[in-house]
Parts: structure tokens; C-alpha cells; sequence
């Protein structure tokens, strides 16, 4: 491959994960009309359009979306090669970027994050806190968290938390006027404030087991929120019935803000995976962030997990 022509990738990638010709330069840190240059030189040896431009944005034409399918695994390879021979002749340093849903976020990651930015002055992290199913590899991510049953064929995963229930809650206040419903099937008589997925805008169903078995549920609605935080809040304001993972609301329970409601009919969720693509570990300031949440990991997992990969 052609030094130009790599260059040109290069440059074609980075406008596709920015979306803009103007956001791509100053990623490269060079001026816009160098990228606009480039872009035109990939597109003439081509003889296709990459892209299709109106005033508000760029979209990829059917040739583009090829390219960058084609693309996005090789230049990915040949960029973490050359940094794992860069990295023996300097400390962790680089951008280095995370996606993750909102609860991960305030569950796991909100507590740590700063300490790894005080031990990595020279890498540069940015978190991206979203619902969506991210394609890390198309989306020029490098690693992600998500659910153990949520990650796409091919990555590498380690899980960084035990498996999880989902709760149900209320408060005082709110038992108080409903009274405590004794089995699911009594569940009919109360209100649940629901969570809508930002990404999806889908309503999360709610799951419970029911003599050993799983059993969606349904329930008059107090409240839709997409915040795990107003989720909370609401219970706590006694407005209906919340559910969310046990660890963001046990201190609640502990301090006595939210009673746990039908717990022996709590549905389970897989452990939390650190997941990234197979090369990319090699890159050293990627590597570090993977050993970071590995160790703070550790407080949830007292054995050390092992590598898998999702198939």
C-alpha cells in the first residue's frame, strides 16, 4: 500500500467516526482543506463518490459504506502494530476511548475514573455514556462494558462484576398507601415507574421469576423515565415501584430510603464485561485501562477471571 493512499484511509476513516470534514481536521490536527484534498485524491483513484454532501451533513454512499467495512479491521491493525513498537520507548500515553450505558457508568466506573486520569496524566480518556449497541470497531472505539450476554461475536471479554438481580423497590410512603404486594400476580394492583431506552425508545420489559421460571410482567404505569437516577428519585418520592440492579440501590436499603419488594422473585443479569477487540489490548494505553478496571474489578470478583471470547 502507498504511503498517500494509507494516508488517504486514514483520513477517510476519521471523517466517517467524526462526521464532518471539519471535526475530522481538528482530530488529525491539520487544517480542513488538507483533509478536503485528501478526500477528493481517494475519491478521483476510485473514480465513486465516498460520500454524499448537503449543507447540513455528510452521509456515505453505498461505495463508502463498503470502503469502510473493508477498512476499518486492517487500519485498526496496522495502527495498534505501530503503537505496541512505539510503546517500548514511552510511558502510556494517547487517546484512548470507552462506551458504556448510564447505569455501568454510575455504578462502576463514576468512582474510579478520576484515580486512572491521575495515574495516566499522559492519556487522554473519554468516556461515552450511551444505551446504544455500539459496533466498537466501526464507531473507532477501543473498548467497551456491557452486559456478558449484550457483546458482539469476535471480542475479547473479561468479566469486571459478579452476575446481578434486578430489584424492586418503594418507599415507606408509597407501601403505606398501596400496602406490599405478596406474589407477582398482586403486582396488577400496583404502579411501576418504568425505564424507556434512550438509543431504542423501547419500554424495558419487567422480568421476574416465578417458580424457578422467567415471566414478563405487566403493570399499570405511574411514571416512564430514561435516567436510572429518576428512577430512584421517584421511588424515593413514593410515586410507584422502581427496579433497577441491586448494587445502585443498596445503600438505600441499608440506610432504609427504599424497601426491597418480592426479592426470591428477582430476575438475574450476567456479570459486567471489559470488551475489546483482539489486537487492540497490544496498544499499551489501551492495555492500561483493561489492567485498571480489571483491578477495580477485583472488589466485586475475588479470583482473577480468564480471557474468553464471544462467538
Amino acid at each position: 500500500m502507498k504511503g498517500s493512499t494509507f494516508n488517504q484511509l486514514t483520513v477517510f476513516q476519521t471523517i466517517v467516526r467524526e462526521g464532518s470534514i471539519r471535526a475530522a481536521a481538528r482530530k488529525l490536527e491539520i487544517a480542513p482543506p488538507s483533509v478536503s484534498q485528501a478526500l477528493k485524491q481517494l475519491e478521483g483513484h476510485l473514480g465513486l463518490p465516498l460520500f454524499s454532501r448537503t449543507t447540513r451533513r455528510m452521509e456515505l454512499t453505498e461505495a463508502g459504506t463498503r470502503l469502510h467495512e473493508q477498512i476499518s479491521g486492517p487500519i485498526s491493525t496496522l495502527d495498534n502494530a505501530l503503537e505496541k513498537v512505539q510503546d517500548l520507548s514511552r510511558t502510556p500515553s494517547g487517546h484512548v476511548r470507552i462506551t458504556l450505558p448510564r447505569f455501568a457508568f454510575q455504578m462502576f466506573l463514576r468512582p474510579v475514573y478520576a484515580e486512572f486520569c491521575q495515574r495516566y496524566p499522559d492519556i487522554q480518556l473519554e468516556i461515552s455514556v450511551t444505551d446504544e449497541a455500539v459496533d466498537i470497531l466501526s464507531e473507532g472505539y477501543d473498548l467497551g462494558i456491557r452486559f456478558g450476554d449484550k457483546i458482539d461475536e469476535g471480542m475479547v471479554a473479561r468479566p469486571i462484576t459478579p452476575a446481578y438481580r434486578e430489584a424492586l423497590f418503594a418507599s415507606d410512603s408509597y407501601i403505606d398507601h398501596y400496602g406490599l404486594p405478596a406474589s407477582p400476580a398482586e403486582l396488577q394492583n400496583h404502579k411501576l415507574i418504568q425505564y424507556r431506552y434512550m438509543a431504542s425508545n423501547r419500554l424495558a420489559p419487567l422480568k421476574l421469576l416465578d417458580k424457578g421460571h422467567s415471566t414478563t410482567v405487566q403493570m399499570p404505569l405511574a411514571l416512564i423515565v430514561n435516567d436510572t437516577d429518576a428512577m430512584v428519585d421517584a421511588a424515593e418520592k413514593g410515586l410507584g415501584i422502581g427496579r433497577i440492579i441491586t448494587p445502585m440501590v443498596s445503600e438505600k436499603f441499608r440506610n432504609g430510603f427504599l424497601n426491597p419488594i418480592l426479592k426470591d422473585h428477582w430476575y438475574p443479569y450476567p456479570p459486567l464485561y471489559v470488551y475489546f477487540l483482539q489486537n487492540s489490548q497490544k496498544a499499551r494505553r489501551v492495555r492500561v485501562l483493561i489492567d485498571f478496571l480489571l483491578e477495580k474489578g477485583k472488589k466485586y470478583r475475588p479470583d482473577d477471571p480468564q480471557e474468553t471470547i464471544s462467538h
